[in-house]
């Protein structure tokens, strides 16, 4: 098991680097503009079921091979960039099928394709694969053994963790589209608007290094 003070502050660690604004968030505020807060908290469901074969892959020292391969890693982060792109596209094409009612946004895309497209995001984000590799490691205390078992529990930590923090974004930015939804013109806005963030963000993920 992880000691209790390494714990203490790899939650610690995690959670101011959860409060920065960084890929994820983007990528949740830009989903939650597009689609809602459902949408956008569907999302982040699937961005962090998509981290845990992340951390499998590390406690298991896989992970390693991705970051020192450039190879596989420019592929992987090229795939996860490309994606995000066409959602990104995706929404602003049909930033009119989402429909306002009451004052919320009715997705009108399955939700278990929600989460699957999150997922991939969360299983392609370079950004990750690097944290998990590079930083889950100092938190192990490797005199108490079971260094897999250790991996594990601080990368669900941080999944845990990360999902409560990104949930805040993905109602907030719900809630301002609620607002844009009195008028269908300003909602068709927001929706492009969100999908240009996430072409963006694409770009900057494509450009991102190994050693970033």
């Amino acid at each position: 098991m992880v000691p209790i003070d390494h714990l203490l502050t790899f939650a610690l660690a995690s959670v101011a680097l959860i409060a920065l604004p960084g890929p994820t968030v983007l990528f949740v505020i830009g989903r939650s503009l597009a689609l809602g807060r459902l949408g956008g908290f569907l999302s982040v469901l699937g961005n962090a079921l998509g981290m845990l074969p992340l951390i499998a892959a590390v406690a298991l020292g896989l992970g390693a091979i991705v970051t020192q391969s450039v190879v596989v890693f420019t592929i992987v982060k090229f795939v996860g960039a490309a994606y995000i792109v066409y959602l990104g596209i995706h929404a602003i094409r049909h930033r009119g099928a989402v429909t306002p009612a009451r004052g919320a946004s009715l997705v009108a895309r399955p939700w278990w394709r929600l989460l699957a497209e999150g997922s991939v995001v969360g299983a392609t984000n370079p950004k990750s694969i690097v944290f998990f590799v590079a930083v889950l490691p100092q938190f192990v205390d490797y005199h108490a053994g079971a260094v897999p078992l250790q991996l594990l529990t601080l990368g669900t930590l941080f999944v845990v963790l990360a999902l409560a923090g990104d949930s805040v974004w993905a109602i907030a930015a719900g809630s301002a589209r609620t607002w844009f939804a009195k008028s269908p013109k300003r909602l068709e806005k927001l929706s492009a608007g969100g999908g240009v963030m996430m072409i963006g963000l694409g770009g900057v993920l494509a450009a991102t290094g190994a050693q970033s």
